[in-house]
């Protein structure tokens, strides 16, 4: 059986629909993701999880209405006014990933002061996917190592996939062990491609804003219960266990 994980990766779906249920228009959903979010950050924290990928905004999300577009990303930025000091008193450390180019200037500055800031803590590494699209990151990925190529210190020969993945969103992060997705949806959207190969998938039906640690032990239970074979057989897995 797996142990716990150590990387967690959420898919956080459902914050429209839980508005709609509740008679409220789509804005009051994302607010209120936004409590469901430090509270999932604490649990994790407090189950010593070592790295939690959260995708707040991904590159297809751009095709919404601007109105709801421009409203996430003030939220965005008051969310990092608020909650940065917090998280830096907690150890956390926060990283971004994604293609801060399409972001705004304040924005873009603000995640950056972030990341500073907290850039020494040892607790809780925090990922926050904004703008972020695993088609992107395995194109910027690719352009990276064609620029070296042409420059001619890599070799096209010397492309692997440990080159691929150090140029990836996440080089240097262990792959998610965990992959939780919320709102009923069962699929990945476009999110860490690369990276989530090997990754044990939790879909839940319960939408974001009502994911509580109730669910969040649901879906460590079901890791638990995980056999990762990584390719192998049981009846390997269980030699390397009694050696």
């Amino acid at each position: 059986m797996a142990d716990s994980p150590q990387h967690v990766a959420i898919i956080m779906d459902g914050n429209g629909r839980w508005a709609r249920s509740h008679g409220l228009p789509r804005p009051a959903g994302h607010r209120a993701s936004v409590k469901v979010v430090r509270k999932v950050v604490e649990e994790c924290a407090r189950r010593r999880v070592g790295y939690l990928t959260l995708f707040a905004f991904s590159s297809e999300n751009w095709r919404r209405p601007p109105d709801e577009v421009g409203m996430l990303m003030n939220l965005f930025l008051d969310a990092l006014e608020r909650e940065v000091a917090d998280l830096h008193r907690n150890g956390v450390r926060l990283r971004f990933m994604g293609n801060r180019e399409l972001l705004g200037a304040g924005l873009a500055q603000r995640m950056a002061d972030a990341e500073a800031l907290t850039a020494a803590n040892t607790g809780l590494v925090l990922i926050v996917a904004l703008a972020y699209g695993g088609r992107w990151d395995i194109t910027q990925a690719c352009r990276s190592l064609a620029v070296d190529v042409a420059a001619g210190v890599l070799l096209a020969a010397d492309i692997g996939e440990a080159q691929v993945a150090g140029r990836l969103a996440l080089a240097g992060l262990p792959d998610p062990d965990l992959l939780i997705r919320t709102g009923g949806e069962q699929r990945i959207s476009n999110f860490l491609l690369w990276n989530l190969a090997y990754t044990e998938m939790y879909f839940s039906d319960v939408l974001w804003p009502e994911f509580g640690a109730a669910h969040l032990d649901a879906a460590f239970e079901f890791f638990a219960r995980r056999e990762r074979r990584f390719g192998k057989t049981s009846a390997q897995l269980a030699v390397k266990a009694n050696a």
